[in-house]
């Protein structure tokens, strides 16, 4: 379990902990971060001593999603031919898929403890985990509109099922914030506790389930998750399809821009 530069993991008595560690970046995607979590969650789900997984994230947030900084920079290297063109950056997107079948895959039930900021693809990773324990003052969105895209990654899917559809299209068209506390009156989280008792609340959790019969609940979550899989089925691909060409629209490059200008985006519709 060790050797990754973007995880701390670690197994106890039957609970794997993976902890996200770009805390200087507030756990954004990037740095191969997405591909050491998806690489940390194969090999833990093959590991038969593991009883249950907890999800969290060093340092002020649990995971901010895509990198804005990164994309930014992508943006400007697209105008030069020495970056990847439109068509790779869109072809790139549609692996999105990928992170999120993994962790429908992983067998042992997994319980994420969202502190700080779950934003654009970081809340939805949490949101497919199992169980949410969040912060009261933690701070759920799906930002994709913000900058400038299509919430496509799996926000399209998830949200939805976890509170009214009238609700989780506004959330989705804006991007509003949700705290800790209305999350789980929403149905985000399980529950939301204060922040100082988060990791032993949902630690406290991720042992009850492990000390469950595991054929019994590992069952139980892999025929739950066939509700997520057909969703997936129904709204990922054409998502991601339509993220992909607001990825490379002079829309989304205004929203980097201006998020790394700090300052309001003027946005064109194209």
């Amino acid at each position: 379990m060790s050797g990754y530069k973007t995880l701390l993991v670690s197994v106890e008595d039957g609970l794997a902990t993976i902890a996200l560690n770009r805390p200087e970046r507030l756990n954004a995607i990037g740095g191969g971060l997405e591909r050491e979590l998806s690489e940390a969650l194969a090999e833990i789900g093959a590991d038969t001593s593991v009883r249950a997984v907890l999800l969290r994230g060093e340092g002020r947030a649990f995971c901010v999603g895509g990198d804005v900084k990164e994309m930014a920079v992508r943006a400007e290297d697209s105008e030069d031919t020495a970056g990847p063109s439109a068509g790779q950056q869109v072809y790139q997107l549609l692996h999105g898929r990928h992170i999120l079948e993994t962790i429908l895959s992983v067998p042992q039930p997994i319980v994420a403890a969202v502190h700080g900021y779950a934003m654009g693809l970081g809340a939805t990773i949490a949101l497919f985990c199992d169980v949410v324990i969040a912060a009261e003052d933690a701070q759920f969105a799906d930002t994709h509109v913000a900058v400038g895209l299509v919430a496509g990654d799996g926000g399209a899917v998830a949200w939805p099922l976890a509170m009214p559809l009238g609700a989780a299209r506004y959330y989705l068209m804006t991007g509003d914030r949700v705290n800790g506390a209305e999350a789980a009156r929403l149905g985000l989280a399980l529950r939301a506790v204060p922040a100082d008792g988060l990791v032993d609340e949902a630690t406290a959790v991720a042992r009850k389930l492990a000390a469950c019969a595991p054929l019994a609940v590992q069952g139980t979550k892999t025929t739950v998750n066939k509700i997520l899989r057909e969703r997936m089925n129904l709204l990922l691909d054409l998502g991601l399809v339509l993220e992909g060409g607001t990825f490379v629209s002079d829309d989304h490059k205004e929203a980097a821009a201006a998020f790394v200008e700090k300052r309001a985006p003027v946005f064109r519709g194209r």
